[in-house]
């Protein structure tokens, strides 16, 4: 199959002035266009030209031979599934319901699961993610280097801030610690993270 970058779930100027245009043109545009292309140029004419995103990329993690292709794959998937982790008007509090009651029981309050949350995507060293994924019915926190996502380690994604500096740099320069507050204050879609839960 051929590989297309997924249409946006809003428009490029919906979550200023947390997260500009210009960055989305970039990251979303250039970026993550640029992971999709080499993707479909790695597996042409190869047997992994006929399986889904995810399958790739739990068939090429590590793998040396298949590195480029892991990278790529993962990539695309890690940043399609970001996109859906950011909404307007996003942030405060947790939904209530089973997200809810579940990371309460993995950690002492809502404040310290934020304050994990963003300890992690500012002291990934260089570029990577930070993730909230069920492990079971446990909720964890845990950050990835480069292009290594969950899926890889058998875990369930259910919410990631991008922390490469592609994704911030243009409206944070340096600040990575503004930029995930700003994400968790004003566009994390926990909604998002709470149905990904429930459809465990």
């Amino acid at each position: 199959m051929v590989f297309e970058l997924p249409k946006l779930p809003f428009e490029t100027t919906a979550l200023e002035p947390y997260m500009s245009a210009k960055t989305l043109e970039f990251h979303y545009g250039k970026h993550h266009q640029t992971y999709v292309n080499n993707l479909n140029n790695l597996i042409k004419d190869t047997d992994l030209a006929a399986e889904n995103l995810e399958n790739i990329v739990l068939k090429t993690a590590g793998k040396e031979d298949k590195t480029a292709i892991f990278n790529n794959a993962a990539q695309a998937w890690n940043h399609s599934f970001f996109w859906s982790c950011l909404t307007p008007n996003g942030g405060g509090a947790l939904p209530e319901g089973k997200f809810k009651e579940a990371v309460l029981h993995s950690f002492a309050n809502e404040e310290k699961f934020k304050d994990e949350l963003k300890s992690a995507a500012v002291s990934q060293f260089g570029s990577g993610w930070a993730w909230v994924v069920a492990d079971k019915d446990k909720i964890k926190i845990l950050k990835t280097g480069n292009a290594d996502t969950p899926i890889a380690h058998h875990l369930t994604p259910l919410l990631t801030i991008d922390v490469w500096e592609h994704a911030y740099y243009l409206d944070y320069q340096n600040r990575r610690p503004d930029y995930v507050q700003t994400l968790i204050d004003k566009l994390l879609n926990w909604h998002f993270a709470a149905s990904n839960f429930s459809a465990l």
